[in-house]
């Protein structure tokens, strides 16, 4: 499925980020969030077109609540992009897509 959307949870988390080769974008959301489901469709968009450059995954803070502790999620939606398993760029809030891929531009 081309441009697929990982869903994490706390158990799949650790070994789908430290195995991922090359950046993976992370998105943690939650259900009620109105931003998250504005962003939703961009990522979607991004995963897309960035296939085989940018990984993109979501975590629901709902369901992940230690994940969320863990990297100090305060509100969503936060993006976190990790490199090699290692977090390397946190955006906080809702992007429009061209800010989004701007932000983004290193990793691509």
């Amino acid at each position: 499925m081309a441009g697929a959307i990982t869903n994490l949870s706390e158990t799949t988390f650790d070994e789908e980020v430290g195995s991922s080769t090359g950046p993976m974008l992370v998105d943690f959301w939650a259900e009620w969030c109105g931003p998250c489901k504005m962003l939703a469709p961009i990522l979607v968009e991004i995963a897309n077109e960035q296939e085989g450059v940018l990984r993109i995954a979501k975590v629901d803070v709902d369901q992940a609540p230690d994940l969320a502790r863990r990297f100090e999620v305060m509100s969503i939606p936060t993006l976190i992009v990790f490199n090699d398993g290692t977090p390397t760029k946190r955006l906080v809030g809702a992007k429009g897509k061209h800010q989004l891929l701007d932000e983004l531009s290193e990793f691509l």
